[in-house]
């Protein structure tokens, strides 16, 4: 047997880590998932006009992977991913005639870990750390309008006339509110920074409520969370419970006096759904409050983008064409089955020629998202 000499082993041991690099980060690659349809070339136009008449908005993406811009992240995994790339989604959307995408930062971001087969929180924030990260993160958003790329979505009429000037919008949003720590006022802030919407939890348990997949430490929202609910509303942010519990969401629908989003997911199905999913009931607590939800493209349930429009159509069918919209999770995706905004109009044909009509795919598309911008605007005091 030849003895393993030190280099032989240290060589064996890189091999292994990156074949475990390899392995973890596969769904975070480019790849192009089977259509798993026959689309005639008519709809396929009918799809194509349909995003060049009527306005649409990805109601949840990390376009570009801007929160990795200037991280140091402890994963392995997530230092090896791209980043920086928004120019190249930006070109994609102008091609695609997708008006507006929601430009997420990630507020838990230093915590997260992909270790382990999925995300978790590894760890507890040091004293300010969330807020540093938050500005990081919000300067790299601020750059890509600064500079002309995209024009900045603060209103729905950004949108409605980035549409008729065939311009394209990032409205600024955060997954997670952990920026917020204990001090309320940093919301006013946020909002004077472009920020328009927030989603209240992530994947770390923090001041505002539970999340989907961590066990209960709240037990729903936090006195603070609906406080937090209360200056989202006077402001005129969207409310985001993508992520948190079916508890949590319930307070948030309680104490909201306008409608709010549950920015991507899908209807859980099977024997042992995945935790990111929501049940019938889950979904109509959103909905019933005139809220939406945007169908999740994700890889769990979903091999191809056919799979995907049955999933939007369930939910269609639980919770009715006004509360349905797209979230892609852009550049974030677990194993997704939309991986470019080039597939927008593929998906608006998919949907044509599954028998949906023209104004109700464009609702789904887009419409919908405007309809609860338009409310959360005109409550904000």
């Amino acid at each position: 047997m030849r003895k393993m000499t030190r280099r032989v082993a240290i060589a064996g041991a890189v091999a292994g880590s990156m074949a475990v690099v390899a392995a973890g980060a596969s769904w975070w690659s480019r790849r192009k998932p089977p259509l798993g349809m026959e689309i005639p070339e008519e709809f396929r136009r009918r799809g194509a006009a349909l995003l060049a008449e009527y306005p649409s908005v990805d109601v949840h993406s990390h376009a570009g992977r801007s929160f990795l811009v200037g991280a140091k992240p402890d994963s392995l995994v997530i230092r090896l991913m791209r980043d920086g790339f928004e120019a190249d989604r930006i070109a994609d959307m102008r091609k695609a005639q997708v008006t507006a995408s929601l430009f997420s930062l990630v507020a838990d971001f230093p915590l997260l870990s992909l270790e382990g087969g999925g995300l978790h929180a590894a760890r507890e924030f040091e004293e300010g750390e969330a807020h540093r990260d938050y500005d990081r993160q919000i300067a790299r958003l601020r750059s890509l309008t600064d500079a002309g790329l995209i024009r900045p979505g603060l209103s729905p009429g950004d949108i409605r006339a980035a549409h008729r000037d065939g311009e394209r919008v990032a409205i600024f949003c955060s997954e997670g509110g952990d920026f917020i720590e204990d001090r309320l006022e940093r919301l006013a802030a946020a909002y004077a920074a472009g920020l328009r919407s927030v989603t209240l939890v992530h994947y770390h348990v923090n001041r505002l409520g539970d999340v989907q997949t961590v066990a209960p430490v709240h037990h729903g929202l936090t006195a603070f969370g609906g406080d937090v609910v209360q200056e989202m509303n006077r402001l005129g942010m969207i409310i985001d419970v993508a992520h948190a519990s079916h508890a949590t969401c319930a307070g948030v629908v309680a104490r909201s006096s306008v409608p709010v989003m549950l920015s991507h997911s899908s209807l859980a199905s099977g024997p042992e759904p995945s935790p990111r999913l929501i049940s019938r009931e889950h979904a109509r607590l959103v909905t019933s409050a005139g809220g939406i939800i945007g169908a999740w493209p994700a890889g769990i349930g979903s091999t191809s983008l056919a799979d995907f429009v049955g999933q939007v159509q369930a939910l269609i069918d639980a919770v009715g064409i006004e509360h349905v919209a797209i979230g892609t999770d852009m550049d974030a995706n677990y194993k997704p089955v939309l991986t470019a905004y080039g597939d927008f109009p593929v998906l608006a044909a998919a949907l044509l020629a599954r028998g949906m009509s023209e104004s109700d795919t464009a609702k789904v598309l887009g419409g919908n998202f405007l309809r609860l911008f338009d409310e959360v605007v005109a409550g904000a005091r």
